[in-house]
């Protein structure tokens, strides 16, 4: 799946993105490491690996991984 980075700190290493709805969904440091990413700026369009299920606003969704998407 893809998304927008949304938001990053580097020092926790966690952050949230944008679904193509504009739906945030946050990420922790185990999905920002699973990635191998040393560094995220918001902006730049990612490729996720989610876990979970589908409820409304991404209730029940989670990150474990995130890279970026290339072409």
């Amino acid at each position: 799946m893809q998304a927008t980075a949304y938001t990053y700190d580097p020092a926790t290493r966690e952050g949230s993105v944008l679904l193509d709805d504009g739906t945030p969904l946050p990420f922790d440091a185990a999905a920002f490491d699973a990635g191998g990413l040393r560094l995220l700026r918001p902006g730049q369009r990612v490729r996720i690996e989610v876990e979970g299920g589908a409820g409304a606003g991404g209730e029940g969704r989670k990150i474990v991984l995130v890279t970026l998407q290339t072409l």
